[in-house]
């Protein structure tokens, strides 16, 4: 199997602003649906290369025409719950089961499939979340950093206890294909005054050099490497963001040993 770069993104909209307790801002998410998802249609309609969306349900509802879109033109439409809150908040198992079912049913009524994928919103995995992956019949999760350039099965939540060593859980055989922070463009390249991480606002060239060393490297030391990009349409739908983006996918496309897939794809692969 060649190397393989997976651009994947996390349509959260509205949701991601209102679970992060800042509706003010929710002007940020209608530019990320009605201006940045469309030009970042196009990029791909131009370069034929594949994506996978990660789309809340709350998404899905008040975006449907946009949600629709990005499946019409052939990208895979996985699951990232309905609410976009973080999964620990829910507080208990039936609540973020909930969440679970009605944003898979806001999938399936959009593409007419089950989503088969998961990536987590608004941070980590609760004590539940791996048991509602399992009774739910996904085959892969993008959210681990267990790993950073290769596929791994995800485990069973580990054990953290004050004073005790960390017990690490069982794996299970979900795959995982791994997303660490460093790239993740929202971290890196979007500025909110109100909160004390995102007080700066990066420079897109410097960014993509990172990923485009980080890509260099693995191609040279990692056998069958997977390099996956974690994008937010209202952050890389902006003019100097898909100016490097479409770039990078030119540099990319170039290369005879690496080539562009969904997470499906190398989920599938993985575990074949």
């Amino acid at each position: 199997m060649p190397h393989r770069v997976c651009l994947t993104y996390d349509f959260d909209a509205v949701a991601g602003w209102t679970s992060a307790g800042m509706p003010e801002y929710r002007s940020w998410g209608v530019y990320g649906a009605e201006t940045c998802v469309p030009r970042l249609l196009g990029l791909h309609d131009r370069t034929g290369v594949p994506a996978t969306w990660f789309v809340p349900g709350h998404t899905i509802e008040s975006f449907p025409e946009i949600s629709g879109e990005i499946h019409d033109r052939g990208h895979e439409i996985q699951h990232h719950g309905w609410s976009h809150d973080p999964l620990p908040s829910f507080g208990s198992r039936e609540a973020e089961r909930r969440d679970f079912v009605r944003g898979i049913e806001a999938i399936e009524d959009l593409t007419g499939g089950t989503p088969t994928g998961f990536r987590n919103p608004a941070g980590g995995f609760s004590e539940h979340t791996v048991d509602l992956l399992r009774e739910f019949g996904f085959e892969w999760d993008s959210s681990g950093t267990e790993r950073d350039l290769q596929p791994y099965y995800l485990r069973e939540p580990g054990t953290v206890e004050d004073g005790k060593p960390y017990r690490r859980g069982d794996r299970t055989d979900i795959v995982t294909v791994p997303v660490p922070w460093h790239r993740d463009d929202w971290l890196q390249l979007f500025p909110v005054a109100s909160d004390p991480q995102f007080v700066s606002y990066g420079h897109e060239p410097d960014v993509f050099h990172r990923w485009r060393t980080e890509l260099s490297w693995m191609r040279d030391h990692v056998e069958e490497g997977v390099l996956t990009l974690l994008l937010h349409p209202q952050c890389a739908g902006r003019a100097p963001f898909v100016a490097e983006l479409e770039a990078f996918i030119d540099d990319v496309t170039d290369m005879a040993d690496t080539d562009f897939a969904d997470v499906s794809t190398v989920a599938s692969s993985f575990s074949a």
